[in-house]
Parts: C-alpha cells; structure tokens; sequence
C-alpha cells in the first residue's frame, strides 16, 4: 500500500493540472462536427443556426460557401462575457488580416470608434472588411473572438456540444442586413480557403483534416447538414454512408480565393453541347472557368454558354419527348409545358446534363431533372439556369439548386472536390440527418 500512494497521488495531481488548464484530452476531441443547415423560402438562401457567446445562444447565419469568415452584427445587444477585441498588431489580427479581398481597400487596418466602448466598438484594435455577399455592401467591422459552440456528429445522429473557447470573427454593423439577406439572420459564417474561416478554425483547433462537406436541401422545411472532418457521412435509412462512393477532381482557388472546378465538357443526353472550351479554362486574372455558390439560388452561364445549352436542350426535349416550349418565366429564358412532363424519382422526366470534369473523362457530375428544373408556375416548368450575359468573372457559376441533395466534399489540404451526385438515386436525401436526436448542452472545453 505505501508504494502505490506515491503513484496515487502523481494521478490525482496531474488529473488536477489537467481540470485547471481547461484542457481536454486529445481522445475527447471529435473528429467530426456537424451543423443544420435550411433553405429560406423567400430568398432561396440557406442558413444555418450557431451556438455564441457566454452564456450560450442560438443565432441563425447565411452559408456562404466563398466568405472569408463569419460575421454577425454586434450593435444589436451583443452580450457576452467572454467577448474580447484583439489589439492591433496582436497574432489574431495577422492572422485574420492575411486575407485578400477582391477591393483595392486594405484588408485590414487599426480601429477606431468614436462612441462608448461595448462589443463591435473598441479603439486601437483590428478593422475587417465586412460584406453582404448579395448586395456587395461593405463596411468596416471590429476583429473579435468569443466562445463559439458546435455538435459533434455520430453516425446519422448530432452528438454532445464542444467548443471553440477564442474563435475569431468580424462584428459587422447591422446596416449589412438591410437587403438581400433572410430577415431574422444575424450575419454570414464563410466556408471558404481563408485563414479564419468556419472550416479552418474547427480544424485547426480540433486537430482533424481541414475538409468539410455540404449536403444541401431541396426543401423549405426540412434540414440538410454540412459536417466539418473527414467521412464517413451518414443519413438515414439505415445509417447509410453517404461518402461512399465519391467521384473527385481538382479544386482550385481562383486569384480571388474562390472555390473553382475544371469542367472540360457539357453533355445532354451523353451527347456533347458545342461551347467555346476557351470560356471553360479559368485565366491567370482568375476570369471563365467554373465557380461553385451558394449564393446563388441557380447555375449562371456566360451568354453563349446558356444559348447553346438551351437550345441543345430544347432540340433534345421536343424531339424525344414532344414537350413544347412555352413563354420564359423571369429569370428563366427556357420554359415548357409541365403538364407534357413525367415524374420521376429524379424530378421531372428530362434529359440529363452532364458535368464532364478535368483529366478523366469517365468524372461526370450528373444533374437530374430535379436539379436541373424548376416549377415556375401552373404548367410551367423552367430550366434552372439563368443567362448572365457576356460579362461575368466566371463562366459558369454552379447554383445551390444544382447543389441540392448532393453530398460535395472540400479537401483544402489536398484540393480536390468529392462529388456524390443526386442521393435521390441511393434512396435518401440531405433532408435525412437526424437532428430531432436528443443533445446535450453547449460545452466549455
């Protein structure tokens, strides 16, 4: 007995150290996390809900899958007792302030404000260039960090609540929540290759792959999910992996820090659409190619692009099927009648589009006619991609209702995108995540 004292004692001193330093250890820390996301019927946007400040509550963000970091408004009763503004210069602000913005407007600069002190208003600290990724409004918003709360994930199921004690985010003025955004947000959370984003932030402080997958829904009322670490995703029924298996190609980061892919060719109905391949490289300056938004609602083609697709389409749709077209719905410039059309388990009985995708020929990205149509009106079904003209940075910019009950995974470490196409053809959706599971309270760590 008196030799194992000296032992029982090292244990209960060094279990001590490790309550008092608010440390974890690393075998309590998930490897996977995950968040609800849901689409806003009146702005096709999607949201997800996030756990902030001291004590813990509940706020609801745009996702935007190119934003540079989260931000929220500040000057509407932010009450938190663990809030904290970084001075300038500190570690935090080079960090955050090694983002490039797309303005000639410095990324960052020392912050002043004349009015009291309180959360968002604080002198000789760091400035972000703040925007609404709908309107482009930017502001100046104050560099701040504050407890930030987030579900693990387990199987098809949320699991306990960990946390991000100093997560670093941009308090933004409410004025950027005037237009375009759904009206009860409180800001945006970004998902993008950047420093402090929502991804980088989890990873780097959890010690899992910097990769996270979205998984979109179709519908208003129901939650899609998007997880943060790496597969297996799971939905119901019968806790199907979602992630297996996946088709991959390269991402890349345009000059801009978007999220790009290489798609070499347009197929409808396995047969080639003729388009100009030169729009579909993206250049040094970052213009053509292929970009992927959750911001917008559906897929924008450059001009000659969306002709030649609507009109291969059209060809396609009449002479197989004998569906008529009928008058455009705005913003669509390709519409028919619905009532000619089948249903299916895919949407509406139409040709497929197909994404041929960089250095395999066999990589194709599917979009059935449940991502590739849309009811607008009585009999009225359109073509869920919108002409944008000859102007666009982009070439083709990818919608959230291509994205749609798609499971599309982010690898920021080895760039490469994972694509599922439709899980409508596996018998599930990204309506099937169980968050109606029991969780427990947001949790210090």
């Amino acid at each position: 007995m008196a030799r194992l004292l000296p032992i029982l004692v090292f244990v209960i001193f060094n279990s001590l150290l490790l309550l008092s330093s608010g440390s974890q250890p690393a075998s309590l820390k998930p490897n996977k996390l995950v968040l609800p996301v849901l689409k806003d019927k009146a702005t096709q946007l999607f949201t997800t809900n996030i756990h902030k400040r001291t004590p813990p509550l509940q706020f609801p963000f745009v996702v935007h899958l190119n934003g540079k970091f989260l931000w929220v408004t500040c000057d509407r009763k932010y009450l938190s007792s663990t809030y904290q503004a970084p001075i300038c210069h500190s570690t935090q602000c080079a960090r955050a302030t090694s983002i490039s913005t797309s303005t000639k407007a410095p990324a960052s600069n020392c912050f002043t404000c004349s009015s009291r002190a309180r959360p968002g208003c604080h002198n000789n600290t760091c400035g972000l260039m703040t925007v609404n990724p709908i309107t482009h409004q930017a502001s100046m918003g104050e560099l701040a960090q504050d407890v930030l709360s987030i579900q693990s994930s387990k199987g098809s199921n949320p699991s306990r609540f960990v946390s991000v004690p100093r997560f670093l985010f941009s308090c933004a003025s409410s004025s950027l929540l005037n237009r375009g955004l759904p009206r009860n947000v409180q800001g945006v959370v970004g998902l993008g290759h950047a420093p402090i984003s929502l991804p980088t932030q989890l990873a780097s402080h959890f010690g899992f792959a910097p990769k996270f997958a979205l998984c979109l829904p179709s519908s208003t009322s129901s939650y899609g999910a998007i997880f943060f670490g790496d597969g297996p995703y799971y939905m119901r029924p019968g806790n199907t992996d979602v992630s297996r298996p996946l088709s991959f190609t390269p991402l890349t980061i345009s000059p801009r820090g978007k999220y790009h892919i290489s798609v070499t060719q347009i197929r409808i109905n396995n047969n080639p659409v003729p388009v100009d391949s030169a729009l579909l490289t993206m250049n040094k300056q970052g213009r053509g190619g292929t970009k992927i938004s959750t911001t917008k609602p559906f897929t924008v083609l450059e001009h000659s692009i969306f002709q030649s697709v609507a009109t291969y389409f059209a060809n396609e749709l009449y002479s197989k099927y004998k569906v008529p077209q009928v008058k455009a719905v705005a913003p669509f410039g390709l519409c028919f009648d619905s009532r000619k059309l089948s249903s299916t388990r895919l949407g509406l009985g139409v040709p497929n589009i197909d994404l041929v995708l960089k250095n395999n020929q066999n990589v194709k990205w599917t979009i059935p006619g449940a991502n590739s149509m849309v009811q607008a009106g009585p009999g009225v079904a359109c073509l869920a991609f919108i002409d944008g003209g000859v102007r666009h940075r982009a070439s083709m910019v990818i919608g959230a209702h291509q994205l749609q009950d798609n499971l599309l995974q982010f690898d920021l470490a080895m760039s490469m995108f994972g694509f599922s196409s439709s899980l409508l053809l596996r018998g599930t959706s990204c309506s099937n995540f169980n968050f109606t599971a029991t969780s427990t309270t947001p949790l210090m760590e």
